[in-house]
Parts: C-alpha cells; structure tokens; sequence
C-alpha cells in the first residue's frame, strides 16, 4: 500500500507537503461521515482458568467462614440494618455482627445468577453474567487530562464528554456512572445532573448515585420517569456500585443506598476496595478470604432487602508500594486476586465484577499501556461479567484522560475479537481458499481473501502499523497524539440519540424541583 512512499528520504520536500496536506483533506472527509459499528457484549468463547485447585477453593472459604463468625461485619449507623441481621439469626453485639457458618450463603441462594439491565433503547440491553463481559467506563475520578494535555479537576462539560464518548466506542457496552467527578456543580445537585446526562446523551445502560441514599432515591426517580413505575419493579434498569469500607466494615451511607436500590429491585455490585498491605493482609490468600466474607455479608443483606434482587460479586484490589504506600497497579498479585476471586462467583453461581484499564501512570504512556494490559488481560482470562474502568483511568483512579480512553477501547475491540474464539465455521476453515491459491503462489488476490478483507483482521484506530517513511510523513505522531485526534474526531461527529420530549420534559421538571428545594452545598 505503501510503496511509493518506500525511499521518502529522497522525496522532494514539497511533495511530501502537498501528499500531508492530500492526507489530511482525506481525512477531514472521511470525518464528515464517520459511522461507528455498536458491538455486542462480549460472548467469551475461551474458558475461564481457575488458579485454585478444589482444596485450595475449599481452605480459602472455609477461611472466610471463620472470619464471618468469628471477627464479623460490622454495620455502621444502620440499627436498621442490626435489627434485620437478628432476626435472620446472626449474632449482633453493638455494630458487630457475626453469621453462624452457612448463614450467608443460604440467603445468597436467592440472588440470580445472571440479569438483563434494560437500556432506554432496547437493542442496547445487556445480560450480566454467564459467558458474558460488558466494558463500562472509569468510575470516579476528580481531574481530567483535557485534549490539550492539561491536568485539571473535572467539570460537567467533561463529564458529557465522556458520555458522548462511551457512546460512540463500539467496545463500550454501558455508559457507566461517575465518569468523572464534575466539581463545578454543588455536591449535593451534581448527581441530578449526571443521571440526566447518561438518559439525554446515551441510551446505553447506566449506574445510579451511590453518595447518600436520598441520591440513590433520585436515581430510582429518574428511572421510573425513564422506563415507566411498573417496569421498574419488575425489571433491572440501574445498575449501583456498592464499596464495603475494607476492612470488614459497611458504612452507613453504602447501606443507605443499597437498601434503596436492592428494594427497589434495581442491581447493585458489591465490591470490597482494597490496597492489600493496609486494607487487607499482604499475601493472595489472605485477601482472597477477606473479600471473600465481606462480599458474602453484603450481598446476603441485599437478599434480605428483596431476596430476589439482582446483584454482583464484585473486588477491586491492587498492592501497594512497600517503600511508599503508594497503590501498585498490573502487578501479579492483584490479578492473582481478580481470576481467584472470579472463581468463588462462578462457586457461589453469581456474576462477577472486576478488571478494567487500571494504572498509576501519570500520563497515557508505556507505563499505562503494559499496567492496563496487565490488569484487563486477567479480568479476560478470569471471566468476568462486568468490567468498570474499562477506558480512560489513569493516574491510580485520580484522572480521567482523554487520550487513554481512545487508547483503552481499542485495547477493547482487541480483547473482544480475541476472547470470540475461533471461527471454525466453513468460511473460518478457508479450505477453499488454499485448494484455490495452491503452493507457492499467494492470497492477496484470491476470492476468500476479497470476501473477508475487511473484517479478517483487527484494525487499531490509534496504532501505526505503515513504514516509517509515510509515519514520518504524516508527523511522526505518537499514540497518544493519534488517540487526541480521535476522541476531538468523534466529538465533533456526536449526535444525541432521540429522546422522548415528554420523558425530557418531565426528567428536567424533576430536576429543577429538587434543585429548588435545597441551597448549594460544596462539602
């Protein structure tokens, strides 16, 4: 394709220029009609490994047995919540409660082992569980790196950005939550806005506000406006990511909205966060026990606010620096953690939640790519169902970028191809095609190769695969420069999807109301 272009060196300067600047009008053209394809949640073809043989599973849990009864949960500022562990037969003493062995598990019995969360257009609708991975986005993070390489906190324009950018990637299944923290809204109003914007500039799926229940309440609001009361109650619209407060403690405030959103028959995940060295123990199996009786706690308590309603086991954990304390991210021992921990889901029968895109490089550079890669390749491997932070986390959870993100769901779309599996349909087999070119000859020309040229291979949107004469051409850009031209390409392509003007109408009356009926609150 390029071999024109083979000896550039000796090129005439302006030739280059005026082939640049050909590029470049081509470019701006194709622009004008950019079409992303939207990909289907990940069916996973390849087997989940299980690093635990049967007696190392079974000394794990019967480790977590032992702390669930023995050390306990405890349930802040919930008395609620206390009473409820008493009458299912726990032992509560003060804000401690402990679960006689097997108590946990019998009332995660009721928990589905898989769910459909519905997406206000249905084709964009995913199953969480089974052999299925859905990508969402970074979750969380105060800063941004800005298209002009700026590290700053985050406003609602990047949120929506963001938005608008999980719902051009092919590879992004949901549109997430907090996809940044927007600081230029007052705490107390900006999850109103959030929400809207999921429903206003993407009709993927997305999470509700966990930050007080009263917010989680909103989120369900909103929804029921969205799809309607009824389909509400009967069917999974919002999706929840509840933190145990590792270790071993459920705060009041994750209580709070859990218990809205699990009584109001909407998914939740529970995740323990842990930095193993300070929020569990330093070694694999130590963790593993821990995350394992602090998720048991949680989701048994969702059970017994509905039994029935849909959950996911989920654990974040990374290691931490010895010398520093600073978190440690694509390091061997939190993915030893993730593949074992995605094995006790797939023991308890629930979908599982981990992985992501997961880094504590500064900038989206070497560093970034080999952590990231290191952390989504396991959560592949390991089979998990929902994958958050799957694009644009950098900086440890700190920032949300611009550039990584791009880079990150091209990892995706990678991953995606990968974890399909063989095609070993007749037109994978490709018998014909080599009865056809026979030996010696090659297959640039021949008639399976014409039919499947353009989808055989997975295509990078932000690599450089040509010669180094036509990368020098064209600027000699780096990855991360090629990734700012997209993420500033699909923004300017983005068109909102259609929404109802009467839902709309209605969602920003609700807004309004709420937002009148308190001052601004910053803290």
């Amino acid at each position: 394709m390029g071999a024109t272009d083979n000896n550039s060196e000796n090129t005439p300067a302006k030739t280059r220029s005026r082939r640049a600047r050909g590029g470049a009008a081509s470019r701006r053209q194709i622009r004008g009609k950019l079409t992303l394809p939207s990909l289907p949640v990940v069916k996973r073809a390849i087997p989940p490994v299980d690093l635990l043989d049967e007696e190392g599973a079974a000394l794990i849990e019967a480790n977590a047995d032992i702390l669930l009864e023995e050390v306990g949960i405890e349930f802040r500022e919930d008395a609620e919540a206390l009473e409820m562990w008493k009458e299912a037969g726990a032992d509560v003493k003060g804000e401690r409660v402990h679960f006689p062995k097997g108590l946990c598990r019998e009332l995660m019995k009721t928990a589905p082992s898989s769910f459909i969360q519905h997406a206000r257009n249905p084709a964009r609708s995913v199953e969480i569980g089974g052999r299925n991975t859905v990508f969402a986005p970074v979750y969380g993070p105060p800063f941004v790196r800005d298209l002009e390489g700026k590290r700053r906190y985050a406003t609602m324009e990047d949120f929506q950005n963001f938005v608008k950018l999980a719902y051009m990637a092919p590879a992004i299944h949901h549109s997430g939550g907090t996809v940044c923290e927007p600081v230029d809204v007052a705490v107390n109003k900006r999850h109103l806005d959030m929400i809207y914007s999921h429903i206003r500039y993407s009709d993927k799926p997305f999470m509700g506000s966990v930050t007080a229940p009263e917010r989680a309440e909103d989120s369900v609001a909103m929804a029921r406006i969205l799809f309607g009361e009824e389909f509400v109650d009967k069917n999974c619209v919002l999706l929840s990511l509840i933190n145990v407060n590792s270790p071993m403690v459920m705060d009041a405030t994750m209580l709070g909205a859990l218990k809205v959103y699990a009584r109001a028959n909407q998914a939740t995940i529970l995740s323990p966060f842990i930095v193993a060295g300070a929020m569990s123990p330093v070694t694999v199996a130590a963790t593993l026990a821990q995350v394992l009786a602090e998720v048991q706690a949680g989701i048994a308590f969702a059970q017994l606010c509905r039994p029935g309603s849909p959950i996911i086991m989920g654990t974040f954990a990374t290691s931490m620096s010895m010398q520093s304390g600073a978190p440690a991210f694509g390091t061997p021992e939190p993915a030893q953690v993730l593949m074992g921990a995605a094995q006790f889901a797939r023991r308890f029968n629930l979908p599982f939640r981990s992985g992501g895109s997961l880094t504590g490089a500064k900038l989206p550079d070497s560093q970034a790519a080999y952590e990231s890669a290191n952390t989504l390749w396991p959560a592949m491997f390991g089979g998990v169902n929902f994958m958050l932070h799957a694009a644009g986390w950098l900086e440890g959870g700190l920032v949300s970028s611009y550039e990584k993100f791009i880079m990150d769901v091209d990892q995706l779309e990678a991953a995606q191809k990968f974890a399909a599996g063989i095609d070993l349909s007749e037109n994978g087999q490709g018998m014909d095609a080599i009865r056809e070119v026979g030996p010696g000859n090659h297959y640039l020309g021949c008639e399976h190769t014409l039919a499947n040229f353009e989808t055989a291979f997975f295509t990078t949107r932000v690599g450089d695969n040509n010669s180094f004469e036509q990368w020098e051409v064209e600027g000699e850009k780096r990855n991360e420069e090629r990734a700012n031209a997209v993420a500033r390409q699909w923004l300017e392509a983005y068109k909102a999807p259609d929404l109802d003007p009467a839902i709309d109408e209605a969602l920003q009356e609700f807004i309004r109301r709420k937002k009148d009926s308190m001052p601004d609150a910053f803290a």
